[in-house]
């Protein structure tokens, strides 16, 4: 990973995501000690621009950025000069201004985190930007399937729910085929994007037709804001053709994982109590978002001497 931004899983290579992934090795060790920090990134400056509402995901990089020992910088759309006008453009060259290293943004725009790297000198880490790109999901959940399995390769995957409008879909479809997964994407004509070229991925019009044949159900919700008329006749119908009710639930082989990027609308495209059985990952997910952060924080904005990062000098401070 030589780049000095994570805007896409386009960015990576599958060499790439294997080395953050033992790199996220690294940093789960590390939160899994009495006092989960270490000072890797320490006199580093990171800004959180969130023009979107997150919880999982800026909590996530909050927490790794902290672990890191790295100073943070949050912005509020909500009290900031963006309600009095103020362009992204001047936001970011402002916080620029006072001496950051880098930028974690989430915005609606697709192409946003792009854009402002031509007015940052520091490292852009795409949280979110549009129906796009979401790379840092991408990496949590290959990791919590390779910690689950040890391998992608030949593993059958099926995205299913509101393709369309969800940049989670389109970037763990990059990821997981770059990793050896086979993946089908499951949603009615409506919630498809109008071209699947940029996937190598096969389509399903029913989760009945692929339920038999998966070994992991990665589900979606519903993104009503995104969308400007309903793609369904209603969700009780959505629900009935494409979601993992408790019926479908147990028809499952009992080594197959059920995934969700949250939040979840539970008894919508998830029955209530599935995310919470042994076979659900959601909280493995949370979880391991904040290692792989800590793992594409520290690649990005560590000034260690070792290039390769595939063994950094992680001490533990004193009494842990």
């Amino acid at each position: 990973m030589g780049a000095t931004h994570l805007l896409t899983i386009d960015d990576l290579s599958a060499a790439d995501i294997d080395e953050l992934m033992r790199l996220t090795d690294s940093f789960v060790e590390v939160s899994e000690r009495r006092i989960p920090k270490v000072p890797a990134l320490r006199g580093r400056t990171v800004a959180f621009l969130f023009y979107e509402d997150s919880t999982r995901t800026r909590l996530s990089f909050e927490t790794a950025a902290k672990r890191l020992s790295a100073d943070t910088m949050n912005f509020s759309v909500g009290s900031s000069s963006v309600s009095k006008g103020e362009s992204l453009r001047d936001t970011v060259q402002t916080i620029q201004a006072m001496g950051v290293d880098g930028i974690v943004l989430r915005h609606k725009s697709a192409g946003a985190p792009k854009l402002i790297t031509q007015w940052t000198d520091g490292s852009v880490i795409n949280a979110g930007d549009g129906w796009h790109a979401h790379p840092t999901q991408a990496l949590l959940d290959t990791y919590t399937l390779r910690q689950q399995r040890g391998s992608l390769t030949g593993m059958r995957i099926a995205i299913v729910g509101d393709i369309k409008h969800s940049r989670v879909a389109r970037s763990n479809a990059a990821a997981f085929t770059k990793m050896g997964a086979k993946v089908t994407f499951v949603a009615p004509k409506t919630l498809l994007p109008s071209s699947l070229e940029p996937w190598d991925v096969t389509v399903a019009h029913s989760i009945d037709d692929v339920i038999d044949e998966v070994d992991v159900l990665y589900m979606l919700r519903m993104q009503m804001e995104r969308q400007e008329r309903s793609p369904v006749p209603s969700l009780r119908e959505y629900t009935r053709q494409f979601g993992l009710t408790a019926q479908r639930f147990q028809r499952l082989n009992d080594d197959v994982l059920v995934m969700h990027p949250g939040p979840m609308n539970r008894g919508v495209e998830i029955a209530a109590d599935v995310p919470d059985s042994v076979n659900g990952l959601v909280t493995d997910q949370v979880r391991n978002g904040v290692a792989v952060r800590m793992a594409v924080l520290f690649k990005l904005f560590s000034t260690t001497s070792d290039p390769s990062f595939s063994k950094p000098t992680i001490a533990a401070p004193a009494g842990a």
